[in-house]
């Protein structure tokens, strides 16, 4: 059977058969855009993503000697040129910082929102800086919800009660007393090394009689 196959054959079927056509059509495309993605990563995405680590050391440096305007024109230009990689998330973190530094919140805000980083640390304070800028918006709804969001995101002795206090603080710009008790005591109880550098006693009492008023 198979000497009756012959390229005639083959191009006749391929002509007369609509199914055939478009499975040919179809899986060539499968593999012209996989070798396509190959090559991208391979010679093109990688190499870029080696060379972006490097770029935000200088952005860094005017940052931790207070030249903020400095830093926002080099960070802001490294996350343009870099967005995506390694190194641009990790400026954009930076960046926005910076932005927050010159009172630049609701901007800062969307650069926080752009994070895209695996440093679990950075990401749980990119969460916990977009409480900040809602905070210092006055929408202590959204910066209660951020707070919580980054104590529970990993929970730690560290970071977990930083932000459980700070949602406890904005619960009661909310007016929200219950729920700040309730928070305070939470680090009271589940973090006793933070309760006691933060007087959380002084807290606690603070939102009862609040809250009874």
């Amino acid at each position: 059977m198979l000497e009756n196959i012959t390229g005639d054959s083959i191009k006749e079927q391929f002509k007369s058969n609509k199914n055939l056509r478009l499975t040919t059509y179809v899986v060539g495309g499968i593999i012209v855009l996989v070798l396509g993605y190959f090559v991208y990563r391979q010679f093109i995405w990688q190499p870029a993503n080696e060379k972006s680590k490097e770029s935000y050391y200088v952005g860094l440096n005017y940052a931790a000697a207070d030249s903020t305007d400095m830093a926002i024109d080099e960070l802001g230009a490294q996350v343009k040129k870099y967005d995506g990689k390694i190194g641009g998330e990790v400026s954009q973190f930076v960046y926005a910082r910076q932005l927050m530094a010159n009172g630049e919140f609701q901007k800062a805000l969307d650069e926080l929102d752009g994070v895209n980083v695996n440093d679990s640390y950075v990401r749980i304070m990119a969460i916990g800086l977009q409480g900040d800028c809602y905070s210092e918006l006055g929408k202590y709804e959204e910066a209660a919800d951020k707070y919580l969001e980054a104590a529970e995101a990993n929970e730690n002795d560290m970071t977990t009660p930083t932000y459980l206090f700070k949602a406890a603080l904005v619960a009661e710009e909310l007016k929200d007393f219950a729920k700040a008790t309730e928070l305070y005591e939470k680090i009271k109880a589940d973090f006793p090394s933070f309760a006691t550098t933060k007087q959380i006693d002084k807290y606690i009492s603070r939102a009862k009689n609040k809250s009874v008023k």
